[in-house]
């Protein structure tokens, strides 16, 4: 293999690998617990109803929150400096593809549905055009659909775009949240599904990618577990140790459950320590479970300045 196509193929795996992971990701996310209602958001309904003789539209989106999640999911896919960016990744697999017909179009098409949703050429290609008149000043704006989906994700969102914010602000919050949601729906459908593409890709042996890429716990299910430590405790500024398998200076002593914790206190005087009287463990569920991780020691270092006169060091046992 020639140096420049190893270059080529190191550097494609990369981006494949990275995309891989960001886009299990987006899949983790709750909107794509209901693959048909997140489809659907691509091109919402609009209800509309008649009120003593007025037209009345009504718009159902999902809940501001849960689309700016979804929306710091597909962020980085949305970058072209990324390594995971999506116009990377087809790249990538066009070049992998490039002796298969068949594949070699779908990616071609995949690319061109790409630009034409998230890189539209210009405001006429956008899905629509929104103009307001000020009718104090009689000042008047016009903004496409893609543009203020964009003023959303990155001047209220994502980041704090002062332009993007200037250009969105005449058409209201709600205009652009309205706008967004069909962009981050389709971004998460077309990541999802490429996802899948390449999986399939996977295991016909078109690709060769790691297949840690594949299990590494990519979002947590669950933020309360109950994991077994062990843990000591010092008088502040004892030495701390050195690592996390070397042997604990013989001033740290072992914290049991006959310790005497209630000396031990938090710089805002609450206990630092609160013991569960229950006998009952609460096994962690499988998704936080350490059994799949590397089993070495883990030690957690509490800075002194947090304490009166007392230090925790936890040791998870290997």
């Amino acid at each position: 293999m020639a140096r420049d196509e190893a270059e080529i193929e190191q550097r494609n795996q990369q981006c494949l690998e990275s995309f891989v992971l960001r886009a299990r990701r987006v899949a983790e996310h709750s909107l794509a617990d209901d693959w048909e209602k997140l489809v659907a958001l691509i091109d919402p309904r609009i209800g509309v109803r008649f009120e003593n003789g007025e037209a009345r539209i009504r718009h159902e989106l999902p809940a501001e929150e849960v689309v700016e999640s979804a929306a710091a999911r597909i962020r980085p896919i949305l970058l072209t400096t990324e390594d995971c960016f999506h116009m990377k990744a087809l790249k990538a697999l066009g070049y992998a593809c490039r002796e298969l017909p068949r594949d070699a179009e779908h990616v071609r098409a995949a690319r061109a549905e790409w630009k034409a949703r998230v890189d539209p050429a210009t405001p006429a290609d956008a899905a629509y055009r929104i103009l307001v008149t000020n009718t104090t000043t009689g000042e008047e704006h016009d903004l496409d659909a893609h543009r203020l989906a964009l003023a959303w994700i990155y001047g209220d969102v994502v980041h704090h775009d002062t332009e993007r914010r200037k250009e969105g602000d005449p058409f209201g919050l709600r205009d652009r949240f309205r706008a967004a949601v069909p962009l981050v729906a389709w971004t998460m459908v077309a990541t999802i599904e490429l996802l899948a593409y390449i999986e399939a890709l996977c295991k016909d042996g078109v690709l060769q990618l790691r297949p840690e890429v594949f299990d590494a716990q990519v979002a947590l299910k669950s933020t309360v577990w109950e994991e077994p430590v062990q843990m000591f405790f010092a008088p502040v500024g004892t030495e701390s140790p050195s690592g996390a398998t070397t042997s604990l200076p013989e001033e740290w002593l072992p914290l049991g459950k006959d310790t005497d914790v209630s000396h031990l206190q938090h710089i805002f005087g609450g206990q630092l320590l609160h013991p569960i009287t229950s006998t009952h463990a609460t096994a962690p569920c499988s998704e936080s479970s350490d059994e799949d991780q590397p089993r070495a020691t883990a030690r957690r270092h509490q800075a002194p300045r947090g304490f009166y006169g007392s230090q925790r060091w936890a040791d998870r046992p290997s």
